[in-house]
């Protein structure tokens, strides 16, 4: 593999990534509940854990042990041989999610060699929450200064960011698009949307890549004990 990549192990995501994930670099997954966001990141976590790195796991969604110890299992370990290499946080608002990715960023400066991946999931599940309650340009400044920390750190750091978005119906083309793509979008050199297919079946298209042609498509499919490439 790549020394620039940090391989999923997936083979037909990989293959598709030239690889793995971009280290320096912010990556996207975005897509409709149930397409496999998480699990990819549960998947990663323990890729990483088993390998002997850290993960930072920035957690919104509710990340189920259950399905984490699943994919362990999997890997030939256990829950909590991987939780003892995860570091995880359950930030309730945007001002604790910010809060989160500035503590997350901070030690990843610290000691980049320990780490081999921090993940927010997801990242605007809060922003939304927030629309109604709070003045939008506000949090949208927030969401944009964490994205911008994140891929700071990447680049000084070089251990590789994934985050996960939510996605929305587009009135004018009825296609479901992610939230916040004008500054969410921009900052991560690699989107990648997630659908949902028949018989535990997922596929990914690759959006937008630095280095890649944009189009590309894989599958993979959710089983109990984890993830499995087509």
């Amino acid at each position: 593999m790549p020394e620039d990549r940090l391989p999923l192990e997936i083979a037909s995501l990989d293959s598709l990534l030239g690889g793995g994930l971009d280290l320096q670099s912010l990556t996207e997954l975005f897509g409709e509940g149930g397409s496999g966001k998480t699990n990819l990141c549960a998947h990663l976590s323990c890729r990483v854990a088993v390998r002997g790195g850290w993960v930072i796991y920035i957690d919104t969604e509710g990340l189920s042990l259950d399905r984490l110890s699943q994919i362990a299992r999997g890997m030939g370990t256990t829950v909590g041989q991987v939780l003892r290499r995860v570091l995880l946080t359950t930030p309730k608002s945007l001002e604790e999610q910010e809060a989160a990715v500035e503590r997350a960023c901070a030690l990843v400066r610290r000691a980049p060699d320990r780490f081999g991946l921090v993940i927010l999931d997801s990242a605007t599940l809060l922003y939304r929450l927030a629309l109604g309650q709070d003045d939008e340009v506000v949090a949208r400044q927030s969401v944009s200064s964490q994205v911008a920390v994140l891929l700071h750190t990447a680049l000084e750091t070089r251990v590789p960011v994934l985050f996960t978005n939510q996605v929305f119906r587009d009135s004018a083309t009825q296609q479901l698009e992610p939230i916040g793509s004008s500054f969410l979008n921009h900052a991560a050199k690699t989107v990648i949307r997630l659908e949902r297919l028949p018989e535990g079946w997922r596929k990914a298209t690759l959006v937008k890549h630095r280095s890649l042609p944009e189009g590309g498509t894989a599958r993979f499919r959710l089983t109990e004990r984890g993830i499995e490439s087509a």
